[in-house]
């Protein structure tokens, strides 16, 4: 029998460790405390995060908090969490009574990547939360992966216009200026990139 086949998505597995995890997250709640409060901030303490409420809601947040979840009401002005001194700004969760066009732009203006409807049940509560840090984690890890598919890519282009530099001024073959580059590179002991940088910046002073 043939085996499925690949998708190039890794599957997330709720393993001991993720579940750890969980427990160790710092959350902050800005909810009023009213039924919906208390059953969403009883049932993360009882998961075992770390709980902080706000309401009205706080623009800047407590530092290194790891989830945030947001009562959207349609008759409040939110104004957006301001995440400047994140270093990885931190997962929302929505938590919604009502929906309409208005709610949805505050969510997405918000960057919401999870959602509780109210009247919040104790059973929805860590659903959010597993599904929330799961599809958190594999949106940085694909960051991660574009980023340096980036400076990859970056660094070949200032290769290939170091060696056209070389091939111009000094009349040689491609394969001879990527080794003038690497020989270079060698014995400065620095990288490639380092040195196809330097040869571009000359070529722009005595080409200025």
């Amino acid at each position: 029998m043939s085996s499925p086949p690949r998708t190039g998505v890794r599957s997330k597995r709720i393993t001991p460790e993720f579940l750890t995890q969980l427990r160790n997250l710092r959350i902050v709640v800005l909810h009023p405390r009213d039924a919906d409060g208390e059953v969403l901030i009883q049932q993360l303490k009882r998961i075992g995060c770390q709980v902080q409420t706000f309401w009205p809601p706080v623009q800047d947040l407590p530092d290194n908090v790891d989830v945030v979840y947001y009562a959207i009401q349609s008759n409040e002005m939110h104004a957006p969490l301001n995440f400047s001194n994140f270093e990885q700004p931190p997962a929302v969760i929505a938590v919604v009574g009502y929906e309409n066009p208005t709610i949805f732009e505050v969510m997405l203006r918000m960057g919401a990547t999870g959602v509780l409807s109210a009247p919040l049940r104790s059973t929805g509560v860590l659903a959010s939360l597993v599904l929330t840090v799961g599809l958190t984690q594999e949106m940085r890890g694909y960051r991660k992966r574009v980023q340096r598919l980036e400076q990859k890519l970056l660094s070949v282009n200032q290769i290939n216009d170091a060696k056209a530099i070389l091939m111009r001024t000094r009349g040689v073959s491609d394969a001879e200026a990527y080794k003038i580059i690497r020989e270079q590179a060698m014995s400065k002991r620095v990288a490639t990139e380092e040195i196809a940088r330097a040869i571009i910046h000359a070529d722009e002073i005595l080409s200025g």
